[in-house]
This record gives C-alpha cells, structure tokens and sequence, in this order.
C-alpha cells in the first residue's frame, strides 16, 4: 500500500483528477447548503438571463437559477456514476471469477455469454431497454450496470487463470480448502486491482451515458436536474443563451475528464512496469 499511495502521489494529472472528483463530492454533500436557489423554482421575470451577480451561470427557459440546478445536477450524476459501475462490478467479478476458476464448458458458456452480448452496440442496446421501461433515474442505473460489466468479467478471468496456477492456491488445494472458498477468499481479493481501475474509469463513461439519454429526453425526468437535461434545453436556445449549452457541457468534459485521469494514476500506481516506464 505504501507503494500504491507512494505512486499515485509522484502522478500529477492523477492528483489533478482526484482533486476535480474531491470537489465534485463536496458540491454533492452540500448541494442543500451552497445552492443559492431552489432548482426547481420557476421565476416567469427572470427568463434566460445571462450571468450576473444575482445568477453567477444565468438562467433557463422557465426562469431556474442554472447554478443551482447544476449544483444539483452533481449528486444525480454521481449517483448514476457509482450505482451503475457497482452493478457492473459485482456482475462481472461473480462472471470472471466462475469462468476462470472453473474453466471447461462453465468458462466456454460465460465467455460465450460475454461475447453475445459485446455484438450489441451498447448505447443501443440501452435505448431499447430503456424504451420498454419507464424512464427513471433507478432504471438509468440499473441498465446502465447491467449493460457493462463483460469488460470486467474478462479482466477478472484472466486474473484468475493466472492466479490459479499459484503456489498459494495449491497448497490450499492441498490442505482440502473447498473451491468456493478458494475463489472468494484467496483468488478474488487478489484480482480485485484491474477491477478498481476499470470502475474508476467506468464511472466516467456511465456518467457520459446519462448525460446522453438525458439528453435525448430518456434518461433522467423533470424537473429533477440533470447536465443532460439542461443542454437539451440549451439545445434549443444556443442561439440566445449560450451559457445553457457551455457550462453543463464543461462539468461533463472536467468530471469525465477527472475519472479518467484518476484511473490511469491508479492503474500505474498497481502496476509497477508502467510506473517504471514514466
């Protein structure tokens, strides 16, 4: 662990992510405290105004402090963040743990499994589940984890084909440890590292993919805020006011942006030939 932290702390753009993430969940927690308005409080003689002292970011077709409502918008995308990537995470590591412990026709038919469902455009693939489905903020995030954890699940197999062959697993072999917990408590907790990564990682795309649906007017519904909702309606008035297509637009590029940073400082950190090579 001294290593890990040692790493990551000689990693400048992973410390620049993590500070951008640290910001985003003090935002988050005291979104009820820092917000200057109510986000969902329409005002019809305050409509799209530009920034000013009364409304730092401006406001929106109804009247709505922007400000507040991405403030608010923070926690929604956190939540769909971390919710979805720990249904993939938990997916993919119970899938990738099986198949590769077991291997034979159990590893043949996950793998087949994964690979069926890596043929399906994902982004597509959610828009048809999601177009049978109300759209809500709980199924956002459930689809949106059970849509993306095959990366996960093959990043775990191939940990534990590899960790399987260890002298520490043959010897629990040998002292007649059952195979269930072999897999759970020795071989998983030693695979865990590339699955931290890719959720790291992962979080910045799920968030990606909410702004998107939101977006497209199927992901998360008014008037709770969302940074997709209002660039749609940014969308609509760029011409007039374009501080509602600009500022959402610069939290998701800094938050992807941070998560991805982050995770490339971890996945150097766990790895030490990369961390060698800088």
């Amino acid at each position: 662990m001294r290593e890990f932290w040692r790493g990551l702390g000689e990693n400048r753009l992973a410390l620049l992510g993590g500070a951008i993430i640290l910001l985003l969940f003090v935002v988050a927690l005291l979104a009820p405290w820092v917000s200057p308005y109510d986000p969902s409080r329409i005002d019809p003689r305050a409509v799209l105004l530009p920034p000013s002292w009364r409304h730092p970011l401006g406001t929106d077709h109804l009247g709505r402090d922007l400000l507040s409502r991405m403030i608010w918008g923070t926690r929604v995308s956190l939540e769909v963040g971390f919710i979805s990537v720990g249904i993939a995470c938990v997916v993919g590591t119970i899938v990738g743990g099986v198949a590769g412990f077991y291997g034979g026709w159990v590893d043949n038919v996950l793998m087949r499994l994964v690979d069926i469902m890596l043929c399906f455009p994902t982004f597509f693939l959610i828009l048809a589940v999601i177009a049978v489905l109300e759209p809500s903020i709980w199924n956002i995030m459930v689809v949106i984890g059970v849509t993306s954890w095959m990366g996960i699940a093959r990043l775990v197999r191939a940990e534990i084909l590899s960790l399987r062959e260890r002298e520490f697993v043959l010897a629990a072999r040998a002292l007649g440890i059952p195979g269930k917990r072999i897999l759970l408590r020795h071989l998983l907790p030693n695979a865990l590292a590339p699955v931290l990564v890719a959720a790291t990682l992962g979080v910045g795309g799920a968030i990606l993919t909410e702004s998107a649906l939101s977006f497209l007017g199927i992901g998360v519904q008014p008037p709770t805020p969302s940074w997709g909702s209002i660039l749609a309606v940014g969308k609509d008035y760029i011409e007039v006011a374009w501080w509602l297509s600009l500022f959402p637009g610069v939290a998701i590029l800094f938050t992807v942006l941070g998560y991805n940073l982050l995770g490339e400082g971890i996945r150097d950190a766990v790895d030490p030939r990369l961390r060698g090579r800088r």
